[in-house]
């Protein structure tokens, strides 16, 4: 059916005709009329059989989703930035014990200081820690996801992130397909949990694991990952038989085939990318896209090979490991033919707009370089040189004073 509806509330819609079982929710800044979407579903009965569980803190939501998805409930919350930081220890025990727990992040900035608006800071800071991560390009790709995100869980024992863009996706209004709820329960079987608490079979879970078995642990867990990529496809590839339309899988392709320039993305980004595309090509400019579905595990190979006959490429991408440079880029480099030169471009950190001209000239500038280079859109290099210039001055006066007073 087709709808007008904001980006959470289409998402809480998607969630429920997934039928969860129990529901954590805890607000935090720009998930939260996801959840609270979900609890109005719940209490006007649209959801049938779930406990809606409010918890004190976001430890808790995904503490009490490992707890009921071990005693064998389809579990489900969301979550945003500082909230999947303070709960990183619950995100590593889900992925160890191997729940299907699927969870939504709100993709925002993390402080200090405090940003509330979008960037992939919280996604990349937790991207190793066992889940498989798949962010949606539009509201519509958030639906499907989250529906996928559901039956790929299930099908490996493995938990999932669905990454929305925060305020860009979430608060977005804008027209989208929701499913029925006859299509989702014939794309969707009923949860049937690989293992599940049994008190006829008391065992422990999560109990300490010493030298001699940890390695092993870890491999479980790698071995899962790598069990993803046929997971993936087949939840993609049924959901286009269903549904009539493809969503997820792992990266797609826009004017690859004779691009010189190919840009790699991923998120909300994307269609301004398209955009812009478009008018390069009417220009004359062999310029493509690769837009990144699926982040963990990272499609190597189908990168590599999208980009193999590219002369040179773009990543751009909203998180920066400090002092190194591009996440996403680091990933693209790895399947890339080392002859290709890469530039990594960051932008739209704490949210700031990433203008379609601002791209248009950043590429005209750049042309292709000869090797890879670290670049950083619309940055205002006289504040930064202005408030280094600033703390060294007031440091070096602080020492005078300190040599004065010792005297």
């Amino acid at each position: 059916m087709l709808k007008q509806v904001e980006g959470s509330h289409a998402v809480a819609e998607a969630v429920a005709l997934c039928r969860p079982e129990v529901i954590c929710a805890y607000p935090i800044t720009p998930q939260t009329h996801i959840v609270e979407g979900l609890g109005e579903l719940v209490k006007a009965g649209h959801i049938k059989d779930c406990k809606y569980i409010n918890v004190e803190s976001e430890f808790a939501a995904l503490s009490v989703a490992i707890g009921s998805s071990a005693a064998g409930a389809r579990s489900y919350t969301a979550t945003s930035s500082q909230g999947l930081l303070f709960m990183a220890e619950a995100v590593y025990n889900a992925s160890g014990l191997g729940l299907p727990i699927v969870m939504t992040l709100g993709n925002r900035a993390i402080g200090a200081p405090l940003n509330i608006w979008n960037d992939h800071s919280d996604a990349m800071s937790l991207r190793d820690a066992g889940w498989i991560q798949l962010f949606a390009e539009n509201n519509q790709e958030a639906i499907d996801l989250h529906i996928q995100a559901f039956r790929i869980a299930e099908d490996i024992s493995c938990p999932v992130m669905v990454c929305v863009d925060g305020f860009i996706l979430t608060h977005a209004v804008e027209q989208v397909d929701v499913p029925d709820q006859k299509q989702v329960d014939a794309y969707l079987p009923a949860f049937v949990p690989a293992v599940v608490l049994d008190p006829k079979a008391p065992a422990s879970v999560g109990a300490l694991v010493g030298p001699e078995a940890f390695t092993e642990v870890r491999y479980l867990d790698h071995k899962k990952q790598l069990r993803a990529f046929d997971a993936i496809d087949r939840a993609s590839t049924a959901f286009k038989s269903v549904f009539g339309r493809e969503a997820g899988g792992f990266i797609r392709s826009y004017h690859t085939k004779d691009a010189e320039t190919v840009i790699v993305a991923m998120g909300s980004v994307i269609g301004t990318l398209k955009d812009m595309i478009d008018e390069k090509r009417k220009q004359g400019h062999k310029i493509g896209l690769v837009s990144i579905c699926t982040f963990r595990p990272f499609p190597t190979a189908e990168v590599g090979a999208a980009l193999k006959d590219a002369k040179h490429v773009i990543v751009l991408e909203k998180s920066l490991a400090s002092g190194q440079g591009g996440v996403l880029a680091a990933h693209v480099r790895a399947g890339l033919h080392e002859a290709i030169p890469l530039t990594t471009l960051i932008a739209g950190l704490g949210g700031r707009p990433i203008p379609k001209n601002a791209l248009s000239e950043f590429v005209e500038k750049i042309g292709i370089p000869s090797s890879d280079e670290l670049h950083f859109l619309d940055l205002k290099q006289d504040i930064v040189d202005g408030e280094l210039k600033k703390t060294e001055e007031e440091r070096n006066a602080r020492l005078r004073n300190g040599a004065a007073r010792g005297r």
